[in-house]
């Protein structure tokens, strides 16, 4: 069968060659560029602890290296601190990572992937479908045919993907804009990202805003000041005054010594994609979606993108069309990103509007603060992992459900579970595989040899049902699970959210759970996807259908 076309070497495009990759599916990644990436230490991103731990496991490395774990959050307005977070568990801690550091540790990864080529300078410029793949065709010294089975694009804001497939981008232009610099010094918060809002040595004008300061290694920080509204050119006399007297400021007026290595301006546009598939071609990314106002990172959600449809593509690819498996990339991803934009969309006026409810509810400043320090920590309706909660492939109410502290459609916690090998391995580290996880919560297990308790109790009937399960799944033990009580069986997706919690074995509950979660029986047809597709394109998108 044909490889998956990836348009895009950039991280999402790159990520989602890796997660094919792992579950055997070839990928064919075309990369416009010339292979390799320009150092710009001002270009950044925050990881949160999903994301983080997805890169760590696709690239193989520890990231703490790389980038930049926050040793805490502080939140100041004029000379007061309004919150202080502390980071204890370092794996917790955002993760904040130059861009060019992060696609050179996927590339690096890449390089030892035989089933991924990566065409160099080929830039994209038409294609063509068919019901049993996909045509695309680069330009160049000689323009090149590549034949795929399915195509995405990850090829960015201006993605040639989506617009050869006539699809809309609507939304707000340039919300927020930033100046950015990245410089080496040292700050009285080492180790620690700090937020402060209307410092006190500006004083006035919409300038007065907020400044942001993050932590990378070696002693550099990226600091971002928010612009007021408008295209007022970012000059470099005014850059390096913001720079000295925010330095000055932090440092009781002296500046400190300092080495400036990579400016630039960030402008924060709010855009969705009416549709993200339309046959055998998706979007993902900024192709996709454009978000990063109040402290919020595009390169997550990109991140996510890959993550949710790497298994449901490998799945198609290996096993045939299964169209509403492959819908749910839409349905669950597109709706994921609207209610985030809907939720910056609504917090902008009372962050930004100069007055609003700060004018008469009492403690509202304090609030705003809170919500804001949401967005950068990857809280609340700003900022956390998304629950596929109302997915299609979700199971509903079933007879053996049992209570855990994870809501089913979330990413689970975390745990030591020990695998069918009788090794101890992280939950995280089973993801991506391509098959779904069964996880019984046993207490006591963990002090065993494996071969005292596979044979024992609930085991074999427990391992009997998850060979007869519709599809591969591999059956984990934990010695506990938040919420959950002893022998609770969990069903866990390959991208880490949780179908369904099942008290003890129940063949038949499980069985209908990972049908469901596969997207039923296979059925249906390429018309019937596209239908599909365009019932997506009618759904309000929020701040995504201005």
């Amino acid at each position: 069968m044909d490889p998956v076309i990836v348009v895009g070497a950039g991280p999402v495009g790159l990520t989602l060659a890796l997660a094919l990759a792992r579950q055997d599916v070839p990928c064919l990644v075309l990369d416009e560029g010339p292979g390799k990436d320009e150092p710009r230490p001002a270009r950044t991103a925050v990881l949160r602890e999903d994301t983080a731990a997805l890169m760590e496991r696709l690239t193989g490395l520890s990231l703490d290296h790389a980038g930049f774990r926050w040793a805490g959050w502080r939140s100041m307005r004029r000379k007061q601190v309004t919150n202080e977070v502390a980071f204890e568990d370092a794996e917790a801690a955002p993760l904040h990572i130059a861009q060019h550091v992060l696609t050179g540790a996927l590339r690096a990864a890449l390089e030892n992937e035989r089933l991924v080529k990566i065409a160099v300078d080929s830039r994209l410029d038409t294609i063509e479908q068919e019901r049993s793949g996909v045509t695309a065709h680069t330009r160049g010294a000689s323009g090149t045919w590549w034949r795929g089975s399915y195509l995405v694009g990850c090829d960015g804001p201006r993605s040639t993907v989506r617009k050869l497939q006539d699809i809309r981008f609507p939304g707000r232009t340039a919300v927020e804009r930033h100046a950015v610099a990245a410089l080496r010094t040292e700050l009285p918060w080492q180790d620690e990202a700090l937020l402060h809002r209307s410092p006190p040595w500006r004083t006035s004008g919409p300038s007065a805003g907020e400044i942001i300061a993050r932590p990378l290694p070696d002693e550099v920080w990226r600091l971002d000041w928010l612009l007021p509204p408008g295209k007022d050119l970012v000059t470099p006399e005014m850059l390096l005054t913001r720079i000295r007297e925010t330095l000055a400021g932090w440092n009781g007026g002296t500046v400190p010594p300092y080495e400036l290595l990579d400016t630039g301006v960030h402008t924060v546009h709010h855009r969705l994609a009416r549709r993200w598939r339309a046959d055998r071609v998706f979007l993902a990314g900024d192709a996709a979606h454009l978000l990063g106002a109040l402290g919020t990172h595009g390169l997550d959600e990109g991140l996510r993108d890959a993550d949710n449809l790497a298994w449901k593509l490998a799945l198609a690819w290996h096993h045939g069309p299964h169209e509403a498996l492959l819908d749910s990339y839409q349905t669950e991803r597109r709706a994921l990103v609207a209610s985030r934009l809907r939720a910056a969309d609504q917090a902008l006026p009372l962050l930004r509007g100069g007055g609003g409810l700060r004018t008469y509810v009492p403690g509202s400043s304090r609030s705003l603060d809170t919500l804001l320090m949401d967005g950068h920590l990857g809280r609340g309706a700003l900022g956390a992992p998304g629950t596929y909660a109302d997915s299609p492939l979700a199971p509903g109410r079933l007879e053996g459900e049992a209570p855990v502290a994870t809501a089913p459609g979330a990413t689970v916690t975390d745990v030591i579970v020990t695998a069918e090998d009788g090794t101890f391995v992280r939950l995280r580290d089973r993801l991506g595989r391509g098959a779904l996880l069964v996880v019984l919560i046993a207490p006591g297990t963990g002090v065993w040899e494996r071969r005292h308790w596979v044979s024992a109790g609930i085991m074999p009937r427990l391992a009997a049902a998850v060979s007869a399960l519709p599809h591969r799944a591999e059956l984990l033990v934990a010695e506990s699970y938040p919420g959950a009580a002893a022998h609770t069986v969990l069903l866990v997706r390959p991208d880490g959210h949780l179908v369904t919690a099942l008290s003890g074995v129940r063949p038949a509950d499980m069985y209908a759970a990972a049908e469901t979660a596969l997207g039923g029986p296979v059925s249906g047809t390429a018309s019937e996807a596209d239908a599909g597709a365009e019932a997506g394109a009618r759904e309000d998108a929020g701040a995504g259908s201005r």
